[in-house]
């Protein structure tokens, strides 16, 4: 019986779903997910840490030998001095995280504060210290703060644009009406979802590259005692807003092509 209503309750809604409620829908979902993105190493939460851009470690393995290697012997003293290290860093835009000793992780935005809680066995190459220059220096999350700022203020607009409602006719009788939302507003909308797509999509490109880099060089440093490795969920979280300001920002262009060819039609 419950389901039942439900059922017929979603058949009355459904009709009056209008084409800007999915619209707003994916951008409300885009939101959710590049706020997580931002979000990522700044607390203990669980499955916050799992959000990270890249992430640091000690562990042993055969060292790479290559003929530029001026003295390849360099990585023996590197394993001396990391002996029996196991710790990880991961980095997050606002936040670090570590695991000294292969249990929880500890996440904070200061990364002094981190340092005084492992000692030097723990940490004998100060990855916390280069985990902290990388979100310092290179990464930028602010591209992201205002894509998401442009994003609800997108929102906002599209939750301007009339839907469905009942009108009386000449003949007494009621019928669904929808008018077309406001051209400028369209408009607008369109303008501010484009440019939050853009800097979305340049934040994604500069952290993915910067990962990567920074990644390699570190491994290469650390032959054979440092590993990293990059955040998937981090790029998966950043790509699937990226598409879906997308889709959003082609929804509004047809929409707004579509009327223009429905009053040029009309006007004929």
């Amino acid at each position: 019986m419950a389901t039942l209503r439900f059922s017929l309750g979603m058949q009355r809604m459904v009709p009056f779903l209008g084409y800007h409620h999915v619209l707003m829908i994916l951008i409300a979902i885009a939101i959710v997910l590049l706020s997580l993105l931002l979000a990522g190493c700044s607390s203990s939460s669980p499955g916050i840490p799992n959000i990270f851009l890249i992430s640091l470690y000690y562990q042993s393995d055969p060292p790479t030998f290559d003929p530029a290697q001026v003295d390849p012997g360099v990585t023996t003293a590197i394993a001396n001095i990391v002996g029996q290290a196991i710790l990880e860093v991961r980095v997050g835009y606002f936040g670090i995280c570590v695991n000294a000793d292969g249990g929880s992780f500890l996440c904070s935005n200061n990364a002094s504060a981190l340092a005084e809680q492992v000692s030097v066995d723990q940490d004998p190459l100060n990855l916390i210290w280069i985990a902290s220059t990388f979100k310092d220096s290179i990464i930028f999350p602010y591209l992201i703060i205002v894509a998401i700022i442009l994003a609800f203020v997108c929102f906002i607009l599209l939750a301007t644009f009339p839907g469905w409602h009942e009108e009386v006719d000449d003949r007494g009788s009621e019928r669904d009406v929808k008018p077309f939302p406001s051209r400028p507003v369209s408009q607008v909308a369109l303008a501010l979802i484009f440019v939050a797509s853009v800097f979305v999509l340049v934040s994604v490109l500069w952290q993915h590259t910067a990962s990567v880099a920074a990644s390699t060089i570190a491994s290469d440093f650390g032959n054979g005692s440092v590993q990293s490795g990059i955040g998937a969920g981090a790029m998966v979280l950043g790509w699937i807003g990226f598409s879906l300001l997308i889709i959003v920002t082609i929804g509004l262009l047809v929409m707004i092509l579509s009327i223009q060819l429905l009053d040029t039609l009309v006007d004929e």
